[in-house]
């Protein structure tokens, strides 16, 4: 039996998305936030020694990282469903965006984040440069960089349905929590193309039911 080891609001909502996808028996393990810090609860350490999440068992095996989960989950439960066949440009779509969403996307997303957090929780007295220099970080760095991004996957959408093709895949999945949480974040001036992209996963009758089980959801990185 796989058990998910899920954390609100975290990227383990993808890998429970997932399992509903792929229609698979599994059982759920919640954990919550703390409160002040948002970090994830010690508890996590008994099943990983990082103590973050998603982590999923099955059997003997142990596998944290998102895309390693999904990757795993769909080659060794999905019977040839949710992602293209090997050898094909399709493929290099899939495999592209399985590993682009957190070794591209989700840093400047969480550099953002610090950033800000910067400018509101430095200390009193150095909270004047610590704004000046964060916003700067922002207006220079993280901001062009973010729009570049959200461009491109927007342009990508323009001449694909979806990420890795004409099929929805795992893909899709895998950068489903970057792109919500930067069109939170970004408001004005996301591309139509991601607009839709958003509200057609959003619709699909496996996402609302990953959202039933797993509780409250915030993908704002």
């Amino acid at each position: 039996m796989i058990t998910l080891h899920h954390l609100n609001n975290s990227r383990s909502q993808r890998i429970l998305w997932l399992l509903e996808e792929l229609a698979l028996p599994y059982e759920i393990v919640k954990y919550e936030r703390d409160p002040k810090t948002m970090l994830a609860p010690p508890s996590l350490r008994k099943i990983h020694p990082l103590g973050k999440s998603p982590v999923i068992t099955d059997g003997d095996a142990t596998l944290a990282e998102s895309g390693a989960i999904l990757e795993y989950l769909v080659e060794t439960h999905g019977k040839g469903q949710l992602a293209p066949a090997p050898g094909t440009p399709e493929h290099r779509l899939y495999r592209y965006f399985l590993h682009y969403a957190e070794g591209s996307l989700m840093p400047l997303l969480l550099m953002k984040l610090v950033f800000n957090k910067v400018k509101t929780d430095a200390p009193f007295f150095i909270r004047p440069i610590a704004k000046g220099i964060a916003g700067m970080v922002g207006s220079k760095f993280l901001d062009p960089n973010i729009a570049n991004h959200l461009a491109f996957l927007g342009d990508h959408l323009t001449k694909h349905a979806w990420f890795a093709g004409d099929a929805f895949s795992a893909a899709d999945i895998q950068m489903s929590y970057p792109i919500e949480g930067a069109v939170a974040r970004a408001g004005t001036g996301i591309s139509p193309k991601l607009t839709e992209w958003l509200g057609r996963i959003q619709g699909r009758p496996a996402y609302r039911k990953a959202i039933e089980r797993g509780g409250e959801y915030n993908a704002v990185p």
